[in-house]
């Protein structure tokens, strides 16, 4: 089953436990999947994008 809930900066920063700035930054840096989504602006990923990316992240290794 896919988890299609579109997460926002915010969300991402909840999961994986850090600041919403720090996400920012890892877009600006080209270390986050391309947004699954732009609405008026803002970027959305789908959870499974987000949960796949946090597999793959070189020294993170929590799996959710």
């Amino acid at each position: 089953m896919t988890d299609r809930r579109l997460w926002s900066y915010k969300d991402i920063a909840a999961h994986i436990r850090v600041r919403p700035d720090t996400v920012r930054s890892y877009r600006k840096h080209g270390l986050l999947p391309e947004p699954d989504l732009v609405e008026g602006g803002r970027p959305y990923w789908f959870a499974d994008t987000v949960r796949d990316w946090v597999t793959r992240r070189p020294g993170h290794s929590r799996r959710v």
